[in-house]
């Protein structure tokens, strides 16, 4: 582990919007992603309520859920944009860009996956349950043969 990821990261609008593009970009293959998406959109709507991100407007989801047309909600957050899922409230107030512009990207960022979901999680005061262990099951028990014609 070198010097730049034992410094925690302050929570500044360019810290916080790296560390959700992290947090995303890792999500896409994760093995728990919901946590991952959990944490980018209680980040992102906190980010919104301080005035720290700006919702932009509606875009036509690029993987549409069950194959219907969906709408995400695109989200400044200093030079980066993200998508989150709309609320019926954003269709009335915001509106809708059409397709997504493919032109345009992200910055690059070099925030490891630790770092950023250690600084989400102070933001947003979410954290992850590490140890969760499956619900105790009962052992099965075996079936008993009888002879035929005998009762249990």
């Amino acid at each position: 582990m070198n010097s730049h990821e034992s410094t925690p990261l302050k929570p500044t609008i360019l810290n916080l919007s790296q560390a959700i593009f992290t947090v995303n970009r890792h999500a896409k293959t994760a093995t728990n992603p919901k946590y991952l998406y959990k944490l980018k959109k209680a980040t992102i709507e906190k980010m919104i309520i301080e005035k720290k991100a700006s919702k932009v407007g509606l875009h036509f989801s690029e993987n549409p859920k069950y194959s219907k047309q969906q709408s995400d909600v695109l989200v400044k957050c200093g030079d980066y944009t993200f998508h989150i899922p709309p609320s019926k409230q954003d269709f009335q107030e915001l509106p809708h860009l059409g397709k997504l512009d493919h032109s345009s990207k992200n910055p690059k960022c070099r925030v490891s996956l630790n770092q950023a979901k250690q600084l989400l999680e102070q933001y947003t005061g979410i954290c992850e349950l590490q140890h969760t262990q499956p619900p105790h099951r009962q052992k099965a028990t075996r079936p008993v043969f009888k002879k035929l014609g005998e009762r249990y």
